[in-house]
């Protein structure tokens, strides 16, 4: 049984109603509040022990429930709080007309009017909080077919076809301008744009061929499939993506998936043709779930791969790409097929015997070579073609080395012989039936999701740099259109780079055009060229794959990661000794579970901060982090970070309840 104090009335007698002194609070019904300024009555005074007169009785009902609200256009609901801070009713009364200040007087102690809508009498300032009008009846469908838009639909793509100005030609071009974006920019494309477009194209070849080669070995596959990955994908993302920045190839994360998932069950050295095809069954699988999640609208579920899962997970697939490339380093042909760092250390002090001192040398001289470009490019940002340039000039110089001193150097492992010519079909060796097409589905989800988590932030980051947006629905579409039509043509997983796009955007790229310009540039490499890198070594390819994977070790972020969040790093460093000790796949489950439980926590118990008054403003922010915050006399004034529902309604009337007899030194549960 609770006690409660003397009812309370309004001064304004034309609407003078007696109103309750308890009011129930239901969590389950969030209020929309205004801020009114009508007074209430003054208060008689305090008791002699400075409480409120406490009755017995039972707690009456609230008004709302015992009555149907008044039949006024517009009402608003009023909580009235004690001299002493109690809380005292909550109901609801048609709206008063407009509070008039007592003559005499901008504000006063006693009797005086007040600005911004609060009237001070007997030192009592209270509010009174609105209500909007009631909303127009909406039909269930209407509201679930609203939703529904919401959710699937945010950026309205059917508005063209709603445009009653416009001809029936004009809304079919702009209809097929929506599904093919190059329509856009072709119409207003002139030559200094294509001049641009041309030398970023040039730019990102040059740095598309040595990473094509590189990461098709990562994925243990022939060299000669990531020339081809580069070649047809970026033409098909030309007329479907919508980021004019994107540089389309092969990414290390999907190649070290590849490599790691399907080579734990087929051998790529003695079942070769076989683990080729699993790899563009793979690609398939990925591509499919790319699209249909473009196609169905549901974008939004690469959001759960936070921030921190991905800093986490990158940095260890670092770890892992960099401990694989101790393979071409140390020139070690007897190598583990395991991923993980303890078996692969092994590994190296196992076979010391096979190290060549010449394969050291040319790795570590040309990866130093790479990453005094990769610092002087990012120090200058204008010499980011040193940078680009690095990979293709290491690989040129390398191969003249190796050819000048071949027979000094006949232990150090070259690439070999790669066949002429465009892109053979690959349909007929896609692998539909046997007992690894399980493995091959599972690989395909995993790199699907996590190459187009990349493709999709790297583009969001380069259209905020230049003031654009992507449609990231649109841009799965067209990711997974790519990997779906380059699996049929000897391709493997693509999406766009981190290091690619960042070099296309430096260069100047305006358009998607310049993925057409370096698939051009590899087309002539294909036909013209590839005896070229019969001399390249595997050496510089390994230094090549080090320098692009080194800056995904971000020691920073996870830096920050720890002062804003105690939670989110140890999200992350779960998702990094997960991959770095388990597996790839283990490691990123372990984070997206952990991420989901923060938040489920996150809505289930939100966060409440009490606010105070920043001094002659009208401003409250949280006492614990502003200084000059004051406490408001007689108030308790509390921010909830969630929303009201039924997951945390028990929780919230509970931490309210604590807070109020923490505050006022008053058990409301006492009989």
């Amino acid at each position: 049984m609770v006690n409660t104090p003397p009812p309370e009335k309004h001064l304004d007698e034309q609407h003078h109603q007696p109103q309750s002194s308890i009011a129930s609070i239901d969590f389950y019904t969030p209020l929309r509040l205004s801020i009114d300024g009508t007074p209430r009555a003054a208060a008689t005074g305090p008791s002699p022990t400075n409480q409120p007169i406490i009755p017995e009785g039972p707690i009456p009902p609230p008004p709302s429930s015992r009555s149907p609200p008044p039949p006024f256009p517009e009402a608003h609901h009023a909580i009235t709080i004690s001299n002493n801070g109690s809380f005292l009713g909550s109901h609801n009364h048609p709206s008063p007309p407009p509070l008039r200040p007592p003559p005499g007087g901008g504000g006063g102690k006693k009797g005086g009017g007040g600005d911004n809508g609060i009237n001070v009498i007997d030192d009592c300032a209270v509010e009174e909080i609105h209500e909007v009008c009631h909303p127009p009846h909406v039909s269930l469908w209407d509201k679930l077919r609203g939703r529904l838009n919401e959710i699937f639909f945010p950026e309205d793509p059917f508005h063209v076809f709603r445009k009653r100005n416009q001809s029936p030609a004009t809304k079919f071009v702009e209809a097929v301008q929506y599904v093919f974006p190059i329509i856009g920019w072709l119409r207003t494309y002139d030559f200094d744009v294509f001049r641009s477009d041309l030398i970023a194209g040039l730019t990102i070849a040059s740095l598309a061929i040595p990473q094509g080669i590189s990461y098709a070995k990562l994925a243990n596959l022939p060299p000669i499939i990531g020339l081809y990955s580069s070649f047809v994908p970026p033409m098909i993302y030309a007329v479907l993506g919508s980021s004019r920045h994107l540089g389309i190839g092969p990414v290390s994360v999907a190649s070290l998936i590849i490599g790691s998932e399907l080579s734990q069950s087929v051998s790529p050295e003695t079942q070769t043709e076989l683990y080729v095809s699993l790899a563009f069954t793979t690609t398939l699988f990925a591509g499919l779930l790319q699209t249909g999640l473009g196609i169905f609208r549901l974008g939004f579920i690469i959001d759960f791969l936070s921030k921190a899962t991905l800093t986490g997970f990158m940095a260890g697939a670092a770890v892992i790409v960099i401990l694989q490339q101790l393979k071409g380093l140390f020139g070690i042909t007897h190598f583990t097929k395991q991923m993980q760092i303890i078996p692969v250390l092994k590994s190296v002090i196992h076979e010391e015997k096979e190290w060549t001192w010449q394969t050291v040398v040319i790795c570590l001289s040309f990866l130093a070579l790479l990453l005094v470009a990769r610092q002087v490019s990012a120090k200058k940002p204008k010499l980011f073609w040193v940078s680009a340039l690095a990979p293709l000039t290491s690989v040129i110089i390398s191969t003249l080395v190796v050819f000048i001193l071949k027979s000094k150097l006949q232990k150090v492992a070259t690439i070999g012989k790669l066949p002429e010519g465009v892109n053979p079909s690959s349909l007929h060796k896609l692998y539909f039936h046997g007992p690894y097409l399980s493995v091959a589905i599972k690989t395909g989800i995993l790199a699907g999701v996590l190459s187009l988590t990349e493709g999709i932030a790297v583009g969001r980051t380069c259209a905020s740099m230049n003031n654009y947006q992507i449609d990231g629905n649109k841009e799965m579409i067209a990711i997974g259109a790519m990997n779906v039509c380059g699996c049929l043509c000897s391709c493997y997983v693509v999406s766009g780079g981190f290091a690619r796009s960042a070099v296309n955007y430096n260069a100047g790229a305006k358009t998607a055009f310049s993925n057409v310009v370096m698939a051009l540039a590899i087309l002539i490499t294909l036909l013209f060229l590839m005896p070229l890198f019969y001399y390249t070594p595997n050496a510089v390819l390994a230094a090549i794959i080090t320098s692009a994977v080194i800056g995904f070790i971000d020691v920073k972020a996870a830096y920050n990661l720890w002062k804003l969040d105690k939670l989110d790093f140890l999200i992350s460093m779960c998702s990094f000794f997960g991959v770095l000790f388990i597996s790839v796949p283990i490691g990123l489950a372990i984070a997206v579970g952990i991420s989901l439980l923060k938040i489920i926590l996150n809505v289930s118990r939100p966060f409440t901060s009490e606010l105070g008054n920043i001094p002659g403003t009208r401003i409250y922010r949280n006492l614990s982090c502003y200084n000059n915050a004051r406490r408001v006399p007689a108030f308790l004034i509390l921010t909830i970070e969630s929303p009201i529902y039924f997951a945390n309604s028990m929780y919230l009337q509970e931490r309210l309840l604590v807070l109020i007899v923490l505050k006022t030194g008053i058990n409301s549960s006492t009989s």
